[in-house]
């Protein structure tokens, strides 16, 4: 029977006990911990670590947005995205939310907001996901690295925002960067725009 210990302690921390790296790559690192649990007992997990990323909704004056459309290799699936990368070493968010937006849109960002952030998979990585809202836009030629095939789809803010409701867009970031930034930008308009 599991022991109920840590429900009258109010404990519901995990303390790592040791930590081993099983995978080194270029983006990711894979973790196998040994932790003791609020009860007391001891387990492992499995986790990975992530330098972090910015995602970005493009908004134009028209109320229209900028999105991408590219294959993802684990899925096997084209999806409808929002610009976003991981953050490099030592880089501001800011400053990466702008070379993102810039690399995979060719778009050039005047000005943007911090709109806040989430963890994607609380489950097996620390990653971080923060969502800036562009505007004062200008194209500019995309700047795509070498491994990187996309193109570039401009829609109405509330047509993406009807795609999230139909299941149409299903990444995770998308979704929670459109639905984050439509509640922002109703609320403090930079400019006006209608959404519907």
């Amino acid at each position: 029977m599991k022991s109920t210990l840590w429900k009258d302690a109010g404990q519901f921390t995990e303390q790592p006990l040791n930590s081993v790296r099983k995978f080194n790559g270029r983006l990711l690192q894979v973790y196998l911990d040994t932790v003791r649990l609020p009860d007391g007992l001891t387990s492992t997990r499995e986790w990975i670590r992530h330098p972090g990323a910015c995602a970005v909704v493009p908004v134009f004056e028209d109320g229209t947005i900028m999105l991408v459309k590219q294959f993802r290799y684990p899925s096997r699936q084209i999806f409808y995205e929002v610009p976003a990368g991981k953050i490099d070493p030592g880089e501001p968010e800011e400053v990466t939310a702008v070379r993102e937006t810039a690399e995979e849109t060719g778009l050039q960002v005047r000005s943007c907001r911090y709109i806040g952030h989430f963890y994607p998979g609380i489950g097996y990585s620390d990653e971080i996901i923060h969502i800036y809202a562009a505007w004062d836009l200008s194209q500019q030629p995309e700047k795509l690295e070498d491994d990187e095939f996309l193109v570039t789809h401009r829609l109405p803010f509330s047509e993406a925002v009807r795609m999230v409701e139909l299941g149409e867009i299903s990444d995770a970031k998308t979704i929670c960067s459109l639905l984050k930034t439509k509640l922002w930008w109703e609320k403090n308009n930079p400019f006006y725009v209608s959404f519907s």
